[in-house]
C-alpha cells in the first residue's frame, strides 16, 4: 500500500492509500480518483516529503493519534449507522425529500450521483476509510 497527498483543480487537499503507484496511474486514467471533498475528478499528486520512521514513537506498528481517531470514527459509523451500498444516493435523496424518515446511513455512489446529491443540497460527506462490508 502507498499513501499519497492528492489536490484537486479547485485546490482542495486530501491524502488517499492505493495498492500500489501503478494502481493510482490507472485509476486516475480511468477517472475514478475523486477529490474527497468536493468530488471533482481532475486530481493530480500533490508535492509531499517522505515519511520515514526513524524514532520509536513513529515505528510503523504503533498507531499515530491521526490513525487512532479514524479508526474511532469508522468503528462508531459502522455501529451506529445502516449500510445501504450501492443504493446510497436513493436513500440519502428519499430521506431528504421525507419520502423515507431520517437515520444514518452509509453506503457507495457514483461521483456524477454525489454531486447532484451536493447540487441538490442533499448533506452528504464522503468517508476517510473503506467500509467493511466493501473490503470483505
Amino acid at each position: 500500500m502507498i499513501k499519497f497527498t492528492l489536490k484537486c483543480a479547485a485546490d482542495h487537499q486530501f491524502d488517499s492509500w492505493f495498492q500500489s503507484a501503478a494502481a493510482f496511474e490507472k485509476l486516475q486514467g480511468a477517472g475514478m480518483v475523486n477529490c474527497a471533498i468536493c468530488g471533482m475528478s481532475d486530481v493530480q499528486k500533490a508535492l509531499m516529503a517522505p515519511s520515514l520512521h526513524n524514532t520509536p514513537e513513529a515505528a510503523p506498528n504503533s498507531p499515530s493519534p491521526a490513525e487512532q481517531a479514524l479508526a474511532l470514527l469508522k468503528h462508531r459509523i459502522e455501529t451506529q449507522s445502516e449500510y445501504v451500498g450501492l443504493n446510497f444516493a436513493r436513500e440519502a435523496r428519499d430521506m431528504h425529500d421525507g419520502l423515507t424518515p431520517e437515520r444514518s446511513i452509509y453506503g457507495e455512489a457514483k461521483p456524477e450521483e454525489t454531486r447532484k446529491l451536493i447540487e441538490d443540497g442533499v448533506p452528504v460527506a464522503p468517508l476517510p476509510f473503506i467500509p467493511r462490508r466493501k473490503s470483505n
